[in-house]
This record gives C-alpha cells, structure tokens and sequence, in this order.
C-alpha cells in the first residue's frame, strides 16, 4: 500500500503513521525524519538543509524531491510505504506523480487529520519542550503553519479530485483515531 498521510505540522500524522507502517508491515518515511539524521550526521545535505530549518523555513522544493526520490527507491519501500511531510505543495505534487510514474506506482489513499489551531499549538509547544527542536518555536510554528495554510492544505483538493483523499479528525484517543484510519482503509 502507497499512501501520504498530510495535515498541519503538530496534527499527530507521525504518530499515525507509526500505527499504519506497524498494521501494514510498510516503512514510515518520514521528510523530517531524513532530514533531522542527515543534520545530526553532519552530511552535506543536512548541513545545507540545517540553514533553512533553524530559521523556521522549508528546505527548497529541489533539495526535498530528490532526498525523497533516493528515499522511495530503497528496497524496504518496495512493497508500500507512508510518506509523511511530503507533498507541501503543487510543484512536489508534479515531482511525486513522476516519481511514482517512473516506479510503475500509484497511491493508493491520501490520509488528511485536522485539528484546530489552538490544539496543534500546544501539541507543538510540547513536542519543542520534550524534544527540544529548534524547528519549534512559536515564531517558527507560526510561519510553518501559515505556509501550511497557504501551499498545502490546497493539495487536498487535487487528490479529492483524483478519489483518494480520506480525512479524519486527528482530536481523541490514539488507538481510536487508528481504528478509523485503518477501517476505513481497508474498505
């Protein structure tokens, strides 16, 4: 199974993701995920994305497609995969749609959380206090979700459009809001 799992930064798609990559035996790849190893490594790619992200920015469309490309390719992600953070706008909806294109792949559901904005505020307040991410901060968590606003949440149209947006509420019990996700999935 190929899916995107999107909603704003601080929805809970990590943690949802977690629960479908262990009830589908599929590898959760998440974009921040490759780009926090990569910083923390000291690799060229995370040093040049480390630029972007401690000032709160999105790494560029270019430098994103093609760690993502690199990624999608691996053999662990040969029998299905949930890509989380990635697409965030119309260029890499184009730059996944070739990728997937190239590989003889289609995705198979869009799974979209929502939550309020005072809810994914304090979700990500906590997250920067127990994780200590720089990428945290309220100034930054307030740009990343305007950005989110603006360039993402638009996306969500193209793939109702193609049949395979699924949306679900992302407020409640973690195993609850799996159950949905995964019910309605498997219809």
């Amino acid at each position: 199974m190929y899916l995107l799992i999107m909603g704003p930064q601080g929805v809970g798609k990590g943690t949802q993701a977690e629960k479908l990559s262990e009830h589908y035996g599929i590898p959760h790849i998440s974009t921040g995920d490759i780009f926090r190893y990569n910083i923390k490594n000291k690799t060229d790619l995370g040093t040049e994305a480390s630029s972007y992200i401690d000032k709160g920015e999105l790494v560029p469309d270019e430098l994103t497609n093609r760690i993502v490309a690199d990624r999608l390719a691996m053999d662990d992600a040969r029998q299905g995969w949930i890509l989380d953070g990635y697409p965030r706008n119309a260029a890499q909806v184009e730059a996944l749609d070739g990728i997937l294109a190239k590989q003889g792949r289609r995705l198979d559901a869009v799974v979209v959380l929502t939550a309020g904005k005072p809810v994914l505020l304090e979700r990500m307040r906590k997250r920067a206090e127990i994780e200590g991410r720089s990428d945290d901060t309220p100034e930054a968590i307030e740009k990343r979700l305007a950005v989110y606003e603006k360039e993402t949440a638009p996306l969500l149209d193209e793939y109702r459009g193609r049949g395979i947006l699924r949306e679900f509420d992302g407020v409640g019990a973690i195993d609850e809001i799996a159950e949905r996700i995964e019910s309605a999935l498997n219809k």
